[in-house]
């Protein structure tokens, strides 16, 4: 049996190391990891997306995802799975995400998506 609250906070801390070529803020404060399941016995379970469909890349993120995630002890095994529903958009980026984007590109990522798309 594992401390699943422990172990989702170490697998999390993992998950901010690895990084959307693209956009250089990892993918959990991204808002690319929708569901993140452990069960008792350290089975991890994620479902995850990418910012667009089309991304060159999409394998070896997936790819970087499970290994870091494979490696935090107490995690038996890593089962992730790429999704497209819903399509992300950057309301789904944490507060550290958006204040990352902020400093990186110079405006808000939200506000600007709100304005433009979200009408």
């Amino acid at each position: 049996m594992v401390n699943v609250e422990e172990l989702r906070k170490k697998i999390i801390q993992e998950l901010r190391k690895v990084h959307d070529p693209e956009i250089p803020i990892n993918v959990w404060d991204l808002g690319l990891i929708y569901e993140l399941n452990i069960d008792q016995e350290g089975n991890v379970r994620i479902k995850m997306t990418l910012t667009a469909p089309g991304c060159p890349v999409a394998y070896m993120i997936v790819e970087q995802v499970k290994d870091v995630v494979s490696r935090v002890e107490g995690v038996k095994s890593v089962d992730v799975e790429l999704v497209w529903e819903p399509p992300w958009t950057p309301k789904r980026m944490t507060p550290e995400g958006r204040e990352m984007f902020k400093t990186i590109f110079g405006y808000d990522i939200v506000e600007y998506w709100e304005q433009h798309y979200n009408k």
